[in-house]
Formats: structure tokens, sequence, C-alpha cells
């Protein structure tokens, strides 16, 4: 379970009283997730919240310097109409406070499920969602690097140097065969805007075939939107388990973006090399928490192996798995 670091009580009743949403009823731990600790908080609520909301604690990979632009980045999508939660500020009006030296946010609950095996009706609305919000982000005044473009998970790939091997042999091949080809070709003059960089299943909430909610934005970054579009392709497109490619699913994805934004022939020539280094990217980072993730962490270890499998799929299959 995702929680680094344990609150009692008192403490969370007296974190909640410092917004306006009603007293604290319960707080629970959510399993999801690797890098933050999270609850879900029931309160007695108020006429503008609501009374369900989710806590986060920013644990890792977030600086408290990037913060505001996840958060404003929120605010600005909500009011544009994207299936997105606000966040809820405190009653002097911040959006986030500070507990034993990290940083809390509250967050706006919006209700749905996340599913393990999407169908091709839910993959088509979340290439609208995600399509929508590219364009609804194009306005936004913040601006954020991405940490994880080539460059990063390079740097992350050297963090782990000579230990990839107790994770599996294979690794240290696959890393030094693909890094240096996606780093020299990566296409840097590709259309740009705010991108979510991490919009796996488990971070949209469907309702029926509609997405209610896009959540965990905080990888968000001023990205490549085609670099985007590849993520959620390669988080979408492969069966649970056993890791077969579904071309329905990945084809209705495309299909459902393409009706809010069509990509250029630039664009979608580059969905190969842009897949695969998604893949390089899920990597590096399970890799990376694999190997470093504190042993006394409630959170369980994702294999990286996955990602080497749907890496190899898209070296072999290049455009036809975006036919």
């Amino acid at each position: 379970m995702a929680v680094y670091t344990h609150l009692s009580a008192e403490r969370m009743a007296g974190l909640i009283a410092q917004y306006d949403v009603g007293e604290l009823v319960s707080a629970k731990g959510i399993a999801e997730g690797v890098s933050n600790s999270n609850w879900l908080v029931e309160t007695t609520g108020s006429d503008d919240t609501g009374s369900r909301f989710i806590l986060t604690m920013y644990e890792r990979h977030i600086t408290l310097e990037d913060l505001p632009f996840f958060l404003d980045l929120l605010d600005h999508l909500a009011a544009k109409g994207c299936p997105v939660p606000r966040t809820i500020h405190d009653r002097n009006g911040d959006a986030y406070r500070m507990v034993d030296g990290k940083a809390v946010a509250l967050i706006e609950f919006l209700p749905g499920l996340s599913v393990d095996r999407p169908t091709p009706a839910q993959a088509h609305s979340a290439g609208e969602a995600l399509a929508g919000m590219h364009r609804a982000s194009l306005d936004f005044g913040g601006r954020r690097s991405n940490d994880l473009g080539p460059a990063g998970v390079a740097a992350l790939f050297e963090k782990c140097e000579g230990r990839l091997g107790e994770i599996d042999p294979e690794l240290t091949e696959t890393v030094a065969r693909h890094m240096p080809a996606i780093r020299a070709s990566w296409p840097g003059d590709l259309p740009k805007a705010i991108a979510h960089t991490d919009l796996f299943p488990d971070n949209v909430l469907v309702e029926g075939d509609r997405v209610n909610a896009m959540i965990d934005f905080y990888f968000a970054a001023h990205e490549t939107m085609a670099y985007d579009l590849a993520v959620t392709h390669l988080a979408w497109s492969f069966e649970p388990g056993t890791g077969d490619f579904r071309r329905d699913v990945g084809a209705a994805l495309i299909t459902g973006y393409e009706g809010v934004r069509p990509l250029s022939d630039e664009e979608r020539a580059s969905l190969p090399l842009l897949a695969k280094a998604a893949a390089m990217r899920f990597i590096a980072t399970r890799s990376y928490d694999w190997l470093f993730t504190p042993d006394d962490a409630l959170v369980t270890r994702k294999d990286p192996m996955e990602f080497v499998q749907r890496l190899n799929f898209y070296d072999e299959a290049g455009h036809t798995a975006f036919a």
C-alpha cells in the first residue's frame, strides 16, 4: 500500500480542520501508486466541496517548486470542463500545506472506477479526454520540463548502473541497445502542450464507457503531444498478465484522440519511436523503484520486464501497431 508516512487520527483531524469541508469522518490509505502517500478522506461535507476527497502527501519525485504547477493545472483544466478533479484550497486560500516538512494537498474526489482491462469504447473515450486535455492546456501559463524525457531516463539508468542484472539478465543489454537510438532520433519539433505522461488505466476513472476523471497529474510536463498519446497507447493496448497486444483497444484510443485533435503526418510517423521511448521510460522508473524503494515501505514493486516485452513489440511492429 502506498502510504510512506502515517498520520494519527488526531493529526489527520487537525489537518482537515484547516479546510472548509466539514469535520473528518474517516481516512483510509489508498493502495495504488508508488511515489506518494494517499488517503481517501470522508468528512461531514459542505455545500461547496462535497464530502469525499483525496489527500496526498508528496514523498518522492516531486519538488516543492513544482507543486504549484501541478495544482494550478488541475484547477485550469477543471475550469475548462475537462474531467479533472480540482484542488481544494484551505481557509487561507492556499492550494497545499506543510506537515513535518512535506507538502500535502486536498483534491476533489470524482466518482468512477479504474479498470484493469479497458474496452475499446473506454479507450475511445480516453483518447477523446486526452486530446481535450491537450487542447485545453494550450493557454495554460505554467511550464515544466519533462524530467523523464530521454535525457532524464538515461540519467536514471546511470543511477542503476551495474545493478540492472539483479532484476533480469536481459535488462542491461536491452538498455544498451535501445537508449542511444532513442536519444539520437528524438523528434524535438513536434507540437507541444501540457502532457499527462502517465495516463495508465488506473489513472482514469470511468462510469460505463465514459471517462469521468483523469487523475494523478504529478508527472505532467510541457511535452510533445504525440508522445503523450504514445504513452497512453503503451499503457492501454496490452492484455494484463500475458502482455498480448490488443489491436482493437489501441485503434479505438487513436480514433478517439483524432476525433478531437487530428494528428499531423509527422506526428503519426513518429509514433513507433515515441512508443519505444515511452516503454524505456517505464523500464527506467520501475527499475529504479525496484532497486531503491525502502524495504519497509508499504508498496508493491512493479516488474520492469513487462515493458521490455512492450518495447520489443513496438520495435518489431513499427507503424503497424498504430494502423
